[in-house]
C-alpha cells in the first residue's frame, strides 16, 4: 500500500467518490473488460498491461459484460479515434455506473484534460504509467495526488517496454519499437509517444524465445516507425530479422508499417530469401504527389515509393503491398489530388487504408494556409476507396489458381472459419475445431468479395 503523503506520479483520479473506492478488494475475483483502439502497437500493449492483473484476483470478460473495472487504450490519431474513445466510455458507464473506469494510451497522453471532464472516468494513465495500472489500481491513491483531479503531471515517454499480444494464439503483434523522430507536420504521434527508442538485439530476441514458447505460430512485427529498430544501439532492423528468423517455435514473421525511404533493398531482398517472412507489406505512402508529401514534412518521394514497388514486384510477384493514404490535406487541391490519385492508379499495389485528412491540435498542418471542407476530404476519400477495391479485386484475382499455404485462426462467424496465406489472401472454410493454428496447404480457386472458399480450393 502506498504510504501517507506517497505520490502517483503521472495519473488522476477524478469524480466525486470517496479516494479509497479506488482500491480493488482481493477477497474475491473481480470482472475487467479492456478495449484497445488504434494500431497494432496498441493491441500488444493491452496484452501487456491485462498480464499484470494476476489470474487468480481478475477474471477477463467482454468490453460489453458487466465488469468491475473497464480500462481502455486508447488513440488519438484522428479526431474519429478520440470520438470511439468517448463513446466507449458512456457505454462502460452506462452498462456499469459503478465501475472502475480507465482510460490510457495516446488520448491520455495528448489531451487529458478532455477526458477530464467526462462523466465515470476515475483513472488516467499516460504512454509511461500505463504499464502500473494493475500497481495503481491495487493501492490506496492520496489526496492531492489522485482524485481532486487539478494534478495532470503527464510524463514524455521515454523509456522502452517490450510488449506482445496474446489473446490469439494464432498470431501475435509484437511489439519492438516505440516513438518517432519524423515530426510529419499532420501527426501527433511523437507528442504521444515520444521520441524513437528500442531495444537492442539480444534483449528483443529475449521477447521471441518468450513468444516461442507459446502456441503463437505467427508474429507481425510492431511499432510507430519500425524502420528506425535499434538506431540507437547501432543496429538495424534487417540485422534483427536475420537473428529473428532462427528463432525456433515462430513459423511466420510479418513485417508491418515500414516509411519507404527505410525499406532498404537488403530487407526486400531478405523477405524474398527467407521462408519465415511473409511476402507482406505495408507502406505509408500517404500522398502520390511531392508538392503535398513536402507540406506533410515526409522524407521520400513518390518516386522513392515507386522504386520500393517496383523492387518487391521483381522479386515477389504475388506480394500483399498496401498502401496508407490521406485524403484532403489542407494544401492539396482538386489538381494535386488526381495527380496523386492518378499515380496510384498507376503503381503496382495491392490496396490502401484511406484516411480523410483529421485536425489535430499542436501539428504544423494547422498552421497552413490551405483548407480542403470535410464534405470534400470525405468525397476524395471514397475515389481513393473505390480505387482499393478494383486494387485488392485485381490482386485476389492475379492469385487464382496459384497454390498457397493457408494458417487457420480461430474464430468462428456463423459455421464459419478463416484463414490467411503467406501474401495475406483470406480463405474461408466451414469450421472445423482441429484445424485451428494449423497449416493447409491449398489451390487458389476463384475469389468470391476478397475470400477463397474452400469449396473451391
Amino acid at each position: 500500500m502506498a504510504q501517507k503523503g506517497a505520490q502517483i506520479p503521472f495519473s488522476f483520479c477524478l469524480g466525486k467518490k470517496p479516494i479509497d473506492y479506488l482500491c480493488i478488494p482481493m477477497d474475491s475475483k473481480k470482472k475487467i473488460a479492456f478495449h484497445t483502439l488504434g494500431c497494432k502497437l496498441n493491441f500488444s500493449e493491452t496484452s501487456s498491461i491485462s498480464r499484470g492483473f494476476p489470474e487468480q484476483d481478475y477474471l477477463q470478460v467482454s468490453f460489453h459484460d458487466k465488469a468491475d473495472v473497464y480500462v481502455i487504450n486508447s488513440c488519438t490519431v484522428t479526431q474519429n479515434a478520440e470520438k470511439t474513445c468517448r463513446a466507449l466510455i458512456r457505454k462502460a458507464h452506462k452498462t456499469n455506473p459503478e465501475a472502475k473506469i480507465a482510460v490510457v494510451g495516446c488520448f491520455s497522453q495528448v489531451n487529458p484534460a478532455a477526458l477530464q471532464e467526462m462523466e465515470g472516468v476515475d483513472l488516467i494513465l499516460d504512454n509511461t504509467d500505463k504499464y502500473r495500472l494493475a500497481e495503481i489500481l491495487k493501492e490506496k491513491a492520496q489526496p492531492g495526488i489522485i482524485g481532486n483531479g487539478k494534478k495532470l503531471a503527464i510524463n514524455e515517454p521515454d523509456t522502452f517496454v517490450a510488449g506482445w499480444s496474446s489473446t490469439d494464439r494464432t498470431r501475435s503483434f509484437f511489439k519492438i519499437q516505440d516513438g518517432c523522430d519524423y515530426f510529419c507536420t499532420y501527426c501527433t504521434i511523437p507528442l504521444a509517444r515520444g521520441i524513437s527508442r528500442s531495444n537492442s538485439i539480444a534483449e528483443t530476441l529475449k521477447v521471441a524465445h518468450e513468444i516461442a514458447q507459446s502456441q503463437v505460430r505467427e508474429v507481425v512485427l510492431s511499432g510507430v516507425n519500425i524502420g528506425d529498430f535499434g538506431k540507437q544501439h547501432g543496429e538495424s532492423l534487417y540485422g534483427f530479422l536475420k537473428k529473428l528468423v532462427l528463432v525456433d517455435g515462430i513459423d511466420r514473421i510479418r513485417i508491418s508499417s515500414v516509411e519507404p525511404e527505410l525499406l532498404h533493398d537488403e530487407i526486400i531482398e531478405l523477405v524474398a530469401n527467407e521462408p519465415k517472412l511473409m511476402p507482406h507489406f505495408h507502406i505509408p505512402l500517404q500522398s502520390g504527389n511531392d508538392q503535398i508529401l513536402k507540406d506533410m514534412g515526409r522524407h521520400y518521394t513518390k518516386n522513392v515509393f515507386a522504386s520500393r514497388v517496383e523492387k518487391i514486384r521483381q522479386l515477389m510477384p504475388n506480394a500483399c503491398i498496401a498502401v496508407d493514404i490521406i485524403a484532403g490535406f489542407p494544401t492539396e487541391t482538386e489538381n494535386l489530388f488526381h495527380q496523386s490519385l492518378q499515380f496510384l492508379e498507376d503503381v503496382d499495389v495491392s490496396y490502401l487504408h484511406v484516411f480523410p485528412y483529421s485536425e489535430r491540435e499542436n501539428t504544423r498542418a494547422m498552421k497552413l494556409s490551405g483548407f480542403v471542407p470535410v464534405p470534400e476530404r470525405q468525397r476524395r476519400a471514397k475515389l481513393m476507396q473505390q480505387l482499393s477495391q478494383k486494387k485488392k479485386q485485381a490482386f485476389y484475382t492475379s492469385n487464382q489458381g496459384c497454390r498457397a499455404v493457408v494458417l487457420w485462426e480461430k474464430g468462428k462467424e456463423q459455421g464459419f472459419m478463416y484463414g490467411f496465406t503467406e501474401n495475406y489472401l483470406k480463405v474461408k472454410a466451414p469450421y472445423r475445431p482441429e484445424w485451428v493454428n494449423t497449416f493447409m496447404q491449398v489451390q487458389l480457386g476463384e475469389p468470391s468479395e476478397f475470400c477463397f472458399n474452400l469449396n473451391d480450393l
